[in-house]
């Protein structure tokens, strides 16, 4: 027994050193991750079991008015709601700000109701309180489908992962918690004014009637409700006609002003402005200049479209139009007044320069041709002293008119740098140049709007990987006071142009329900 003890005591030792050497590593390995590892695991577990969830269920049909829709709730960056219909087009409404975002898609139209609301517009009333609850249990229906497919499907993946029902249900639960903030995150940001704005795609990007004329959008806005309905009336429609989409249907207190800008000698901007007037039915064009591209006396038979159009044209020098180019556009001026005095059905031909005043569609416009003619490196530009020069030349016949109780309306100019001088003077300026769409309020309460180039870059296109998109904007003036409504941003895009859409937007300082006032820029 003795010996058996002192040999036990012996190993002991040996026993103990072999243990902290060999069996503490291993246990270390076994150690559980860091807390953040597996917080951050968890909360991917959670997301994408979330994801999947509405995914596979997370979505319902209801009805809405005339047609079946399913309504979605998807993972987002931005927000808002899309709404496909499905084959016209899309439409997207800056709707609400939250990580999520509401997906409508029309799947049909029951084309019994969809007559009888089109043969019976009386209807629409009633349709108003339909739609508003239609999408009221709709909305409610998907919120609580929402919330067992993100619970089910973060917990079905986290028990898959952790195969620890304690965990599981966590994961379950942080869905559920993160559910409910961006809801209420969406309803604290939810914007009603939204559907007055819309971006369009798609065909429904030649039909801006479903929004209804720019008058209405203004001053008629009482309820979210009432545009929704005038929403799903219109898409009714589009779905009655299928062969043609309906055009604009403008109000006759409105003037309608098509501006474009750097054409650049390219021949398919006259048909898609021809198409664009005939659609919006345009009151008159404005060009804020580099309709050419050197200015030379051969590029003027590309002027030659400009009486048919269908709208007066009011044209201002460009950089890239010489002298040359503004006496061809006079001599057009002049033969379209020519043929108009004997009975003919020309359009009437302008050229702003000198800050002289011309009336067309009841607005009073000036503007100042581009001091500078830089068509190539031959010619060293003078810069934007020389712009700042002609812009203030401009401004004093703008003070001038002011003070002589003719204020002008619109002022325009090629060079954003020198327009920005009428600054104060009047309550819009035009311009283009820089090809790239711009719109800004200065600091005298002038709002600046700069065209991007409806030629698409014209012959300077080819130069690029892809070509520039064609831009050009349609304004909407009260006629009474010419104040700016609201405007639309056409924007075509794609080899071939082959992609369309149009975005509607309301100046900051109209609001829904609100009737348009005078602005301290003074207008008339």
């Amino acid at each position: 027994m003795t010996a058996a003890l002192r040999s036990r005591r012996l190993a002991d030792p040996l026993l103990r050193r072999y243990r902290s050497h060999h069996i503490a590593p291993t246990a270390q390995l076994a150690h559980t991750p860091h807390p953040y590892w597996r917080s951050l695991g968890l909360v991917a577990v959670v997301l994408l079991g979330a994801w999947l969830g509405l995914l596979i269920v997370g979505n319902v049909r209801t009805p809405v008015g005339p047609m079946d829709t399913t309504m979605t709730l998807r993972p987002s960056l931005t927000g808002g709601t899309k709404i496909n219909v499905s084959p016209l087009g899309a439409l997207e409404l800056r709707s609400h700000y939250a990580p999520i975002r509401l997906d409508v898609d029309v799947d049909q139209l029951d084309q019994e109701r969809a007559t009888a609301l089109v043969d019976h517009p009386e209807r629409i009333e009633g349709l108003q309180e339909e739609i508003a609850s239609d999408v009221r249990s709709g909305t409610l229906g998907l919120a609580l489908r929402s919330a067992v497919a993100v619970v089910l499907g973060a917990t079905a993946l986290g028990l898959a992962v952790y195969r620890r029902p304690r965990r599981a249900l966590a994961a379950g639960g942080l869905a559920l918690t993160l559910l409910a903030v961006s809801g209420g995150t969406a309803l604290a940001t939810w914007n009603p004014k939204s559907v007055l704005e819309p971006k369009f795609s798609g065909l429904l990007a030649s039909a801006p009637s479903v929004v209804g004329n720019a008058r209405s959008i203004v001053t008629d806005f009482d309820v979210y409700q009432q545009e929704l309905a005038r929403l799903v009336t219109n898409v009714s429609k589009l779905y009655e006609t299928t062969s043609t989409l309906p055009t604009y249907q403008p109000d006759p207190t409105t003037t309608r002003v098509l501006h474009v800008s750097d054409i650049h000698l390219n021949p398919a901007a006259w048909r898609i402005i021809e198409s664009l007037v005939d659609q919006y039915e345009i009151d008159v064009i404005i060009d804020s200049g580099d309709t050419m591209d050197h200015g030379t006396a051969a590029e003027n038979g590309f002027l030659e479209p400009i009486p048919d159009l269908g709208a007066p044209y009011v044209w201002v020098r460009g950089n890239h139009d010489s002298a040359t180019t503004q006496k061809a556009v006079e001599k057009l001026a002049d033969d379209s007044r020519r043929a108009r005095e004997k009975g003919g059905d020309a359009n009437e031909v302008h050229v702003l320069d000198n800050g002289v005043p011309v009336d067309v569609a009841g607005l009073r416009l000036a503007g100042w041709g581009d001091p500078q003619f830089t068509p190539d490196r031959s010619v060293v530009p003078e810069g934007d002293p020389s712009e700042e020069k002609a812009g203030k030349a401009l401004a004093v016949g703008l003070r001038a008119q002011k003070a002589a109780g003719t204020p002008v309306d619109i002022a325009v100019g090629h060079n954003p740098v020198l327009a920005e001088q009428a600054d104060g003077l009047v309550p819009l300026a035009l311009a283009g140049h820089t090809h790239q769409r711009d719109n800004k309020v200065l600091a005298q309460g002038t709002r600046l709007m700069v065209q991007g180039t409806t030629g698409g870059g014209g012959l300077r296109a080819v130069e690029g990987d892809e070509p520039q998109q064609v831009e050009a904007s349609v304004l909407y003036l009260d006629r009474d006071k010419d104040r700016l409504q609201a405007w639309d941003e056409i924007t075509l895009g794609g080899l071939g142009l082959s992609t369309a859409e149009v975005s509607r937007h309301l100046p900051e300082d109209v609001e829904p329900g609100s009737s348009p006032t005078p602005s301290p820029s003074g207008s008339r």
